[in-house]
């Protein structure tokens, strides 16, 4: 779902009720992180400046860092969240019940609908991670570890119990998670396709990567 910062004429996902940014206070904070997550992934990190930020969010300049200390910070808050997120909700699809097959159909569709109605946060989540600060790299990096584990182990257990053919998990998981992940990159409303759709067949061909009989995940 996408939503306008007030005073601007950008968008970003998240509102003031919904997630992943509706727990960020107080107003003008969250204002500012909007603003931040349209122009980080319209321009790019470096190539954004805190004037440009502020703007978006119709403050003054001087305003962002009575919130902000400074753009890291905010780019920090914006990785952290977004990866505290999407691990929660792969981790939910990953717990679910059902077959080995039908979990791991269920963690790449949610996975994947996440990185497409998210795409404009998710793009700045996945590939501005080089501009974080060494602390708060090693932050995500734990993070992004942890999600490595969670569909690493959905794959080992589908292959302990037969149902998959993984001759190497973690490597399985890196790819199934990257191409989970290139969604946000590509991904337009403006498509044939909406994100359950995507979810759907990105769902399917991991279930033939990995061996599993297709349709079974459905």
């Amino acid at each position: 779902m996408a939503a306008e910062a007030s005073g601007t004429g950008t968008r970003a996902e998240g509102t003031a009720t919904g997630e992943p940014w509706g727990g960020v206070a107080p107003d003008a904070a969250r204002r500012l992180l909007l603003a931040a997550i349209t122009a980080f992934s319209e321009r790019g990190f470096h190539a954004t400046t805190t004037r440009d930020i502020a703007g978006r969010a119709g403050m003054s300049p001087a305003a962002l860092y009575i919130h902000y200390r400074t753009k890291e910070e905010l780019l920090h808050q914006i990785s952290r969240v977004g990866h505290e997120r999407s691990l929660r909700i792969l981790s939910e699809a990953a717990e679910s019940g059902g077959t080995h097959a039908e979990r791991l159909a269920a963690a790449v569709r949610t996975f994947v609908r996440w990185h497409a109605e998210h795409h404009t946060t998710a793009r700045v989540v996945q590939y501005e991670l080089s501009a974080l600060g060494e602390e708060h790299l090693a932050e995500i990096v734990r993070m992004r570890r942890r999600t490595e584990d969670v569909m690493r182990t959905l794959l080992e257990d589908g292959a302990a119990a037969g149902d998959f053919e993984v001759a190497d998990s973690r490597g399985t998981a890196l790819a199934v998670l990257s191409l989970c992940i290139d969604v946000a990159r590509w991904y337009s409303p403006g498509g044939r396709r909406t994100p359950d759709e995507i979810g759907a067949f990105y769902a399917d061909l991991v279930l033939r990567m990995v061996g599993a009989r297709p349709g079974v995940g459905e």
